[in-house]
């Protein structure tokens, strides 16, 4: 079986290299991760050759457009989808509340939204406000045990009233990998859209998302390897339907119906630069095929070295009996985002491990509603431990080690 090239990887992040990072095992990715050079390099070079206005006809603001329009068109090659059914905003809260509001105009009182509390608050917080405008909301609700969504529970909460389901492909605490296909069909059948949150899943290997069949998929640029954008795809049927949140002239222009500010004209171009990265992936493995199929391959190739990483934390945490850890044991059931309920503060731990040179994070990571429905105490929160498939198994050895003589 083909394995990650580890070393390529690695010489495309800057941060391997920097004097400053010297000695320093990154965990804190869910909160964001480096950026590759190709990112950079777009970034700097829009900045000092391309910072006018695009679309012009002169030749730094016809190359800024271009490299804007680049951006747009090999991500949704890369996802599966149309050009034009992904957009850019400043961030993917930001881009959840417009589309928030665009369904407030299109709804009724008296019809039904469905949330999860297993989500990140961005994809469910500027959901539920709609319950003051008439709206029903209901919460599709975790195992208490397990912290795991169970399809059967969202079928009980189905009816005719139900216009939207939203939920995450993957919890920012809990780590589960939820089953998108399913969902989205029983969602379907009864008549409903669907929201993804991809946020924490996106930076593990991009999904084929035309293949998924969710009307919506959200994430975060700079937790995937880029510049800090929330990035939307939105089936054109849906986008068409739902109300223009943007300037009424540019109504018929899909992408520009829910980015009602202008957009980060550099942002945006440097995004094609996480392009550039999955392709020399590809191209580095010798993976063939559409870019869809080939983004499939890098996919595959993120996650099966990813699991063999997580395994053994995950069994030092289930050998640990003062501690809880939530979400699922096996790690090919997970991403490597792994919340740790110490029973204390785990502020001070996290700063112990950075003394060491293990950086993590404490807190509730925006996920509250999540940690109260698995009775963890959200005030005090969890030491969160993630990484993404630049991260060594060295590294994780090195966490375990800290771990150890610090929890």
């Amino acid at each position: 079986m083909m394995q990650l090239d580890l070393d390529f990887v690695r010489a495309q992040f800057p941060a391997f290299a920097d004097p400053a990072l010297a000695g320093q095992a990154f965990f804190e990715n869910a909160g964001g991760s480096y950026p590759c050079q190709q990112v950079i390099d777009r970034l700097f070079r829009f900045y000092r050759e391309r910072k006018v206005q695009p679309y012009g006809p002169y030749a730094a603001s016809r190359l800024g457009g271009e490299e804007m329009d680049e951006a747009r068109t090999r991500l949704a090659a890369l996802m599966g989808v149309a050009r034009d059914e992904v957009s850019f905003g400043p961030s993917t809260t930001a881009n959840t509340y417009v589309l928030a509001q665009a369904f407030r105009r299109m709804m009724q009182p008296g019809e039904a939204i469905i949330v999860t509390n297993q989500d990140h608050e961005a994809n469910t917080g500027p959901w539920r406000r709609l319950a003051e405008e008439g709206i029903e909301v209901r919460e599709w609700r975790i195992d208490p045990a397990t912290g795991m969504l169970d399809p059967e529970a969202l079928e009980a909460l189905l009816d005719e009233k139900v216009r939207l389901v939203c939920f995450p492909h993957c919890s920012n605490v809990v780590g589960a990998v939820n089953p998108v296909v399913e969902i989205t069909a029983l969602a379907h059948a009864a008549g409903a859209f669907v929201c993804v949150d991809g946020v924490s899943y996106a930076p593990h290997g991009l999904p084929d998302v035309g293949l998924m069949g969710a009307d919506i998929y959200l994430f975060s640029a700079y937790k995937t390897y880029g510049p800090h954008q929330g990035i939307m795809m939105m089936r054109r049927a849906l986008g068409e339907l739902l109300p223009n949140q943007g300037h009424y002239f540019n109504a018929g222009s899909l992408y520009k119906r829910f980015t009602p500010a202008g957009p980060d004209h550099a942002q945006i171009a440097a995004c094609a630069g996480m392009a550039d990265y999955f392709d020399a992936l590809a191209d580095h493995h010798g993976l063939t095929g559409t870019p869809a199929a080939r983004m499939g391959g890098v996919h595959d190739l993120m996650r099966d070295h990813e699991t063999a990483l997580l395994q053994p934390l995950l069994d030092w945490a289930v050998a640990r009996n003062d501690l809880r850890m939530l979400g699922p044991r096996d790690a090919s059931l997970r991403a490597p985002t792994v919340a740790l309920d110490l029973g204390r503060d785990p502020a001070p731990v996290a700063a112990a491990l950075a003394a060491r040179g293990i950086n993590a994070g404490a807190g509730d990571f925006y996920a509250v509603r999540a940690l109260e429905g698995q009775g963890v105490d959200a005030g005090r929160g969890v030491l969160r431990l993630s990484f993404v498939h630049y991260t060594s198994a060295d590294e994780v050895a090195r966490l375990i080690a800290a771990l150890d003589a610090e929890v």
